[in-house]
């Protein structure tokens, strides 16, 4: 113990040592350290992903950190956020010049003193990324429902309307769609947007009146020239009542399959992106796809309506002393031709040669088929009128023409000719091809079968024909008829028609004129079928009538 130990003290007069130890508990304890508060340190702020901003409860601005200082250069601490000339900050997301932030407000108590942090963070390049992906998603599920909506339509008008209604408003404010011009003329739409429902008309251009840029992507070359499209367009009358200089076009070509189908224009207030050039690329192939797919069917069905036409059934021309009668359902409704076959044809003697028959195979092949051989006895009722030897004629033109062609065809037939007699009435001379053998319904509505049979037309070198003669009193009818009719399945078990039945569906008709007996024939069967599948089904009366007489053919089809 040495002197600094010892404290001397007025106490019975004794002095007392006071230890260093004791001196420490007695010394009055000193006021603790006070740590500043972490926004006070701006190394560490400095190094937040997130600017930071730290004012009093009055706004005053205390500490801020660089990455905030980068976002609003005007801080400046001691001053509220509008001293610096910076908007004041709210939670959430907003907008600071150019940039988009995002802000978080947190108080902060520190040693009793309150404090607001202001954590805020750039968004700009996520919001931008998001907004491109939700934009790239739009455009997609804008092309699939194209793709869908524009699959549908088989017609070009259809699909054209289509088409423009659908541009309408995603790619622009106006759209017309060109067709590629036909027979020197175009056709158009236009679709215009508005508040209600889109509007769409159209109309029909010389190929000449065009406007070039038009012509241009009809030839499959994209015009880029947006100052003179625009006029050319408003001289056009399609921009919808807007001004040439205050839109922006673009034209684009529709591809097909071998060339262009079309032209799109897509008028707008606003310049298109490279995204949005894009997707109007994208719904213009799809839109092409689609038109291309609907010429494709118009000329197909411009085909068949022309093979139809021509392989319909002829009516049968009026002859003296003959009535005709013709009933016709193909087995495909929707073809109106089929593998059975008739017709009549005037002789110069005044006679009539006619026939009935059926060729192997449905459908359009078969109806080709009838075509040529119908050509065949055309042509060859010039040169040879007698029934027999005119079918053996026939049988080589099929034979030679199924060789060449190296399929086997053949068809079955009765071919007739006509003799007025004394009275008002007709002689028959029948011949048959291996054909079903015709009815006669007499005066007295007595049903009698012709004996006839033969070999088929198409099959072997000179075929056995049979022949036989037919006598008819005026008001007497003979009817020729195909298997379509007695094959007929129908009725409660699915039955054939049979022969039986056709016999009783006659009775009682002998007093009717030959179309109506032909098409009485046609809707028993069709009852009988009750709307099952069915072969080509045909019926041919021939009825002989008093001189004056009439002899007009009611060509009994049902509507398609």
């Amino acid at each position: 113990m040495n002197t600094a130990d010892l404290e001397g003290s007025e106490s019975g007069g004794r002095q007392v040592p006071v230890t260093a130890t004791s001196d420490r508990r007695a010394a009055a304890p000193s006021a603790p350290r006070r740590t500043p508060p972490v926004a006070s340190e701006p190394a560490l702020v400095d190094n937040f992903r997130e600017g930071v901003v730290v004012t009093d409860p009055t706004g005053v601005i205390r500490e801020f950190s660089q990455p905030a200082l980068t976002l609003m250069p005007g801080l400046v601490a001691g001053r509220t956020f509008a001293g610096c000339g910076v908007a004041p900050l709210t939670a959430g997301e907003l907008t600071i010049g150019e940039r988009r932030v995002r802000c978080r407000r947190v108080e902060l108590t520190v040693a009793g003193a309150t404090s607001i942090a202001w954590y805020v963070e750039d968004v700009t390049d996520a919001i931008a990324r998001s907004d491109a992906l939700l934009a790239e998603r739009g455009r997609a599920r804008f092309l699939a429902t194209a793709s869908q909506q524009l699959g549908n339509p088989l017609h070009e008008d259809r699909a054209a309307r289509a088409a423009v209604r659908l541009a309408v408003p995603t790619l622009g404010d106006v759209a017309v769609v060109v067709l590629a011009p036909r027979r020197g003329r175009a056709r158009w739409w236009r679709a215009g947007g508005g508040d209600g429902p889109t509007l769409v008309d159209g109309g029909v251009l010389s190929a000449d009146d065009l406007p070039p840029a038009v012509a241009q992507a009809l030839d499959g070359t994209e015009p880029s020239e947006a100052d003179w499209l625009a006029d050319q367009l408003a001289e056009a009358g399609w921009l919808g009542g807007r001004k040439p200089g205050a839109v922006a076009v673009r034209v684009v070509s529709l591809p097909g399959s071998a060339a262009p189908t079309g032209a799109l224009v897509v008028v707008r207030d606003t310049d298109l992106d490279e995204h949005e050039v894009q997707m109007v690329r994208g719904f213009a192939a799809r839109a092409g796809a689609a038109l291309d797919a609907a010429v494709l069917y118009r000329d197909q069905a411009e085909v068949a309506e022309t093979l139809q036409a021509s392989l319909a059934p002829i009516e049968p021309p009026s002859v003296g002393g003959v009535q005709w009668g013709a009933a016709y359902r193909p087995a495909q409704s929707s073809l109106r031709i089929g593998g059975d076959f008739y017709g009549a044809h005037e002789q110069p003697d005044g006679g009539a040669l006619f026939y009935l028959g059926d060729v192997s195979g449905k459908g359009v092949d078969a109806a080709v088929f009838t075509g040529q051989i119908r050509q065949g006895i055309q042509a060859l009722r010039r040169i040879e009128s007698d029934p027999a030897r005119l079918l053996t004629l026939l049988n080589d033109s099929v034979l030679e023409t199924s060789r060449a062609h190296g399929h086997g065809r053949f068809a079955t037939m009765v071919l007739g000719r006509t003799h007025p007699t004394h009275g008002g009435g007709l002689s028959l001379t029948l011949a048959s091809g291996g054909h079903l053998p015709p009815i006669v319904l007499r005066a007295d509505g007595t049903v009698e079968t012709v004996d006839l049979r033969g070999m088929l037309i198409g099959v072997v070198p000179d075929p056995r024909i049979a022949t036989v003669t037919v006598q008819l009193a005026a008001g007497e009818t003979c009817l020729l008829f195909s298997d379509g009719v007695t094959e007929a399945r129908g009725g409660v078990r699915g039955e054939q028609f049979g022969f039986a039945r056709l016999v009783a569906a006659l009775e009682g008709c002998q007093r009717m004129p030959a179309p109506a007996l032909a098409e009485r024939i046609e809707q028993v069967i069709g009852d009988w079928l009750g709307g099952r599948n069915h072969d080509d089904i045909a019926v041919f009366a021939i009825r002989a009538v008093a001189s004056g007489a009439p002899t007009r053919h009611l060509h009994a089809v049902p509507a398609p």
